[in-house]
């Protein structure tokens, strides 16, 4: 069984959401963080993916990053159960990136 911390699950997690809000992965991603995570990431992932697109630089996309870094690092300290759900969820997002 491996281990797995949840600041890095975070991290990872919120690279893959920013990388994927701006390609075709995001319609299948939008629709699973809604189902598993719930309807305010569907609504956050969304505004990143509008904010992404309305500002493609480097700079938003950071900014992005560590947005997204925060609020999965307080999903994962309040229900640290969804670790593993979250590990997933970024394992199959990375293989729908082109």
């Amino acid at each position: 069984m491996a281990v797995l911390h949840p600041k890095r699950v975070a991290w990872e997690g919120a690279r893959t959401f920013v990388s994927a809000a701006t390609t075709d992965a995001y319609w299948w991603l939008s629709d699973t963080v809604g189902q598993y995570l719930g309807l305010m990431y569907q609504l956050q992932l969304c505004e990143t993916r509008l904010r992404l697109q309305g500002e493609p630089d480097v700079e938003a996309a950071y900014e992005e990053v560590g947005a997204w870094r925060a609020r999965l690092d307080d999903l994962l300290t309040t229900t640290p159960s969804t670790t593993s759900l979250l590990t997933q969820l970024i394992t199959e997002t990375t293989s729908r990136l082109p």
